[in-house]
């Protein structure tokens, strides 16, 4: 048998220096969201693939890795004609989870619950920059609460968590975008698209920053929707200009399917949420903003950087899908950070790998030195340790130079020999 020592395509083995790195960002995650009153949690990894494949993940739901059945399980299965050959699945996100999750502990939690979770997930991919088939999620969502208070807490508790991680490489820009749903339902309604055929005509919508109008246009026509939706569909956002206020964009929209809640709500939570940012973070009205999961309801928010291809954060209201798992509807909304981006934005803009701290020691011992020696410098590093040093002791190697040019790459500063 041949055994191959790179990891699985999509999946990274993690050197020292890149975990304490991600430690670092997670431990500033965990203090800035505990600050906004958000407890942690924690999901499974699996879930059952009744719930992975309950049309709600969007194109995720294509990218299961799927669990197999076991012994007589499995035997059943393949003696029935398509039968279902898994009965789990790895989780593709933290939001289904937690929405199972909350039906069944609901009677246990506060409401509102303010919910953290910090985790991998799964999903079977194209790998490529800043996208892997392994990642970490970080998730916070508002549960029980259907007043814009959500979304405001959302948006600036996260906004405050990236501007505090990105000073680190003295970043200060990025933008927050934000729409709802309910107005892209609005516009494919007005056009004379079906209620159920949104969804189809969404996913194209969602590509504009890739295919521009165009191309959504051409696959929309493609896809047998007829010349004159299409047509009273594109019009529409052929008005888009850059910054765009919401009440502009809604003046597009006749009054009989216009949801001027949602209009309203969206304005509301843009002006509270303006006044809590940092110099160079934005906030804008994004009609184009679609977000892929099929669960969101209400307001959606994407936050991107200039220089990168991918948002680093995502989410919006998903106020259907706890109702699914308990028969009681519950107002819900979440967003989630691309732990993964943000250590690639780090890792870009840093010019060193992320070292140790407080001049680390390292005490490094001859093979010949005696025992009562060896505890010496035992007894010397444990008080070192209890006094808050970082060291280590280890055996002398026989390329010294190149063991010592190791360790200060990790950031070790301070060195000692041990000799007999």
């Amino acid at each position: 048998m041949k055994f191959i020592k790179t990891p699985v395509k999509g999946m990274c083995d993690m050197l020292p220096s890149d975990m304490r790195l991600r430690e670092h960002v997670l431990g500033m995650i965990k203090k800035t969201y505990g600050a906004y009153g958000f407890m942690q949690i924690e999901t499974p990894v699996m879930e059952h693939i009744e719930n992975l494949t309950s049309n709600q993940g969007g194109d995720n739901e294509k990218l299961i890795f799927k669990v197999m059945k076991r012994g007589a399980d499995l035997a059943r299965a393949l003696a029935k004609e398509n039968g279902e050959l898994a009965d789990n699945g790895l989780r593709y996100d933290l939001t289904l989870p937690l929405s199972r999750y909350y039906a069944n502990n609901k009677e246990k939690l506060p409401t509102p619950f303010k919910a953290m979770q910090l985790g991998n997930v799964w999903r079977a991919d194209n790998p490529q920059k800043g996208r892997f088939r392994q990642f970490t999620q970080c998730d916070i969502d508002i549960l029980g609460d259907n007043s814009t208070l959500a979304e405001i807490e959302l948006i600036t508790a996260t906004a405050a968590m990236l501007t505090e991680i990105f000073a680190e490489i003295n970043i200060s820009d990025f933008t927050i975008h934000i729409n709802d749903r309910q107005l892209l339902s609005a516009v494919a309604l007005q056009a004379g698209f079906k209620e159920e055929e949104i969804g189809s005509v969404l996913i194209s919508l969602d590509k504009c920053d890739k295919i521009g109008l165009d191309g959504i246009e051409k696959e929309l026509l493609d896809n047998g929707y007829t010349q004159s939706a299409v047509e009273k569909y594109m019009a529409v956002y052929r008005n888009v200009k850059p910054g765009m206020e919401i009440e502009t964009f809604c003046a597009l929209i006749a009054e009989d399917f216009l949801p001027k809640q949602a209009a309203q709500q969206l304005s509301d939570i843009v002006s509270c949420v303006r006044p809590m940012l940092a110099s160079g973070v934005k906030i804008v009205f994004d009609p184009t903003l679609v977000r892929g999961m099929g669960y969101y309801t209400g307001p959606i928010f994407e936050i991107s950087m200039d220089g990168y291809n991918f948002s680093i954060a995502g989410g919006g209201r998903y106020d259907k899908m706890i109702g699914k798992f308990s028969g009681q509807e519950v107002p819900a909304c979440g967003f989630s950070i691309g732990f993964e981006r943000i250590v690639t934005v780090l890792k870009d803009h840093m010019e060193e790998g992320f070292k140790l701290e407080n001049g680390a020691v390292a005490y490094l011992i001859d093979k010949r030195v005696p025992q009562q020696r060896r505890v010496e410098v035992l007894t010397k590093a444990r008080e070192l340790r209890e006094n808050g040093q970082i060291v280590t002791v280890l055996p002398m190697s026989k390329n010294m130079k190149h063991q010592i040019e190791l360790l200060e790459a990790e950031g070790y500063t301070q060195f000692e020999k041990i000799y007999e």
